[in-house]
């Protein structure tokens, strides 16, 4: 459990136990896969206790599936975080990672201005496992979690460390349940990797502004939902998801550098959502590159009726910034500056 009263200098990481493969077993009567108890985890990793430094555990009760996460559980632990920020110099969070990138995406809008590191991390097979990928991205994270340049945490932001790579949290996607390489950062560079050494990308790391606070927010509005693109979708669909009822933004999944068909119908549909409060977001479907409604004909008449550009946003950043965007701003002209801003690196 935490040690609220600590005094000593030596290097504090808080284990936060959420759920996930990593800490599941096999149960031998349904063959199916079961969280266990987190000192189970703890005794399969023997080498935590060559760590000079103190590692507490926090676990949640109940453990929750990653498939289950809800936005309330990204205000819990983003609560955790904060009730235990002035006693540990980092926090691992273990996580299951089928959503694990909208985990970080969250937790780097609920938590802006980070000083030191919380780091994502899980696996793809339970740590009691041979094979398991989950030893070395457990003892990597707590390392880059403790790590210090200059007297400072290296790495002071939400991140993702999976397989050798330290990913920076809202940039992040999983994008394979094959292997263990399950993560890409398309359109940013990695923050660290892994090999003999751990290899830092300074350039590449976002640093929190000089003696602000770090800023707790526990309002998310989910009133959100995606309309992908797709050839030969039709009216009766798009009308259909925009006029959901309490709807407030959507994002659009278009194609390429943020193309999408100049149906009459379909122009005049978003319109009339966006002229009657609503917001449109325009993502690409491709993971690498940006949206530039200016670049083709067919985005910019998007642009026209008032849709506005995601750049380079992955859906998981896109979703959670909504929310966040839509619980914390009221009016539509806050709301569209913040969209328009990058709040905390999830846009170029």
């Amino acid at each position: 459990m935490p040690n609220k009263e600590r005094t000593d200098e030596a290097r504090a990481i808080l284990i936060i136990y959420t759920g996930g493969t990593i800490g599941m077993v096999k149960d031998p009567v349904s063959g199916l896969l079961k969280p266990l108890d987190f000192q189970h985890l703890l005794n399969q990793i023997p080498e935590l206790k060559q760590f000079g430094f103190i590692i507490d555990t926090l676990t949640f009760d109940p453990v929750v599936d990653s498939s289950e996460i809800q936005p309330g559980f990204w205000i819990k632990l983003a609560q955790t975080i904060y009730d235990h920020y002035g006693i540990y110099d980092g926090f691992v969070i273990l996580h299951g990672t089928d959503t694990m990138a909208f985990t970080a995406s969250a937790l780097s809008f609920l938590l802006r201005n980070l000083g030191k590191p919380v780091i994502l991390t899980g696996s793809q097979l339970p740590i009691g496992t041979l094979r398991t990928d989950g030893k070395e991205n457990l003892i990597s994270s707590i390392e880059i979690a403790a790590d210090t340049y200059n007297g400072n945490p290296v790495v002071p932001e939400v991140c993702i460390y999976f397989e050798y790579k330290l990913f920076k949290g809202n940039r992040t996607t999983k994008y394979s349940a094959e292997t263990f390489n399950a993560f890409q950062s398309p359109n940013y560079p990695l923050l660290a990797e892994s090999g003999v050494h751990i290899q830092y990308n300074h350039d590449a790391i976002t640093k929190p502004e000089d003696n602000k606070p770090v800023l707790l927010t526990k309002k998310l509005n989910t009133n959100v939902t995606f309309l992908k693109l797709y050839p030969g979708i039709s009216e009766k669909v798009v009308n259909s998801i925009l006029h959901i009822d309490g709807l407030e933004a959507v994002i659009l999944e278009t194609y390429g550098a943020g193309n999408a068909p100049r149906l009459p119908w379909f122009i005049n549909a978003l319109s009339a959502f966006i002229q009657k409060g609503g917001i449109i977001v325009n993502i690409s479907q491709c993971m690498v590159g940006l949206v530039d409604m200016a670049q083709y004909e067919t985005g910019n008449t998007l642009h026209q009726i008032g849709v506005i550009s995601g750049r380079d946003m992955t859906p998981e950043a896109a979703v959670t910034k909504l929310m966040f965007v839509l619980g914390t701003a009221s009016s539509i002209s806050k709301r569209k500056s913040l969209l328009e801003l990058s709040i905390c690196g999830e846009i170029s």
